[in-house]
Parts: structure tokens; C-alpha cells; sequence
């Protein structure tokens, strides 16, 4: 795959693992898949609807796929289409930014470090 970005939601209290931690190991669905479920720009606002409904406080983090090297694995998912899974912790050094869960007007979601 050509994506150098990819993202993760996490919940306040996830986020708050990685900014203290410097790392986080996974909600309990990637804990129990045994990866980090990350999703490219164009598949988050799928990703947030289906796995994130009526959840607020969420934070998205922009993830330097190239920082976590051979970790990152492209595999089919939802309706065939690749995903970025993450086999081993997501390192604060990999996040490129962060910011809460904001859609834009159309329902686009805004993407952190990008205004």
C-alpha cells in the first residue's frame, strides 16, 4: 500500500494511556483480534460509524505507518478492502497529531493537523 498515514479513534481514557505510557497496546477488540486496528482517510468515517455510534470524548490520532516499520501489516477486512493492523503497540513517537472527533459540516471527518 501507498499510505504513509493512518488512523486510530481512541476513547479519552485510551488517549490518556498513550500520552502518559508513550505507548498503547489496544482497545479490547484489537487486544482480542492481537492487533491495533487502524483505517486510511478515506475508510475512517465508515470506521466511526459502524464502531463508534453515540460515542463522544472520541480522539482520532494520525499514525506514521513508516515509524512503526515492519509492525504494520495490510490485510482485507470490511468488503475485501485492506486495512493497516498494527502487530505490537502503538508508540506516541508514531503519532503525528491528534485532535477530538470532529465532523465537518457534510459529515466529512476533520482530520487532525489539518485545520
Amino acid at each position: 500500500m501507498t499510505d504513509r498515514i493512518a488512523y486510530k479513534v481512541l476513547t479519552a481514557d485510551q488517549f490518556a494511556i498513550l500520552e502518559r505510557d508513550g505507548r498503547f497496546a489496544g482497545a479490547p477488540v484489537d487486544l482480542a483480534d492481537g492487533y491495533i486496528h487502524l483505517s486510511t482517510a478515506a475508510q475512517l468515517a465508515q470506521t466511526i460509524d459502524r464502531h463508534f455510534a453515540g460515542q463522544t470524548g472520541l480522539v482520532i490520532v494520525a499514525v506514521d505507518l513508516e515509524a512503526l516499520g515492519d509492525a504494520v501489516k495490510w490485510e482485507p477486512s470490511r468488503g475485501g478492502q485492506l486495512f493497516p493492523h498494527v502487530y505490537g503497540a502503538l508508540t506516541k513517537a508514531a503519532a503525528l497529531a491528534s485532535g477530538p472527533l470532529d465532523r465537518d459540516p457534510v459529515g466529512g471527518i476533520r482530520l487532525p493537523g489539518t485545520g
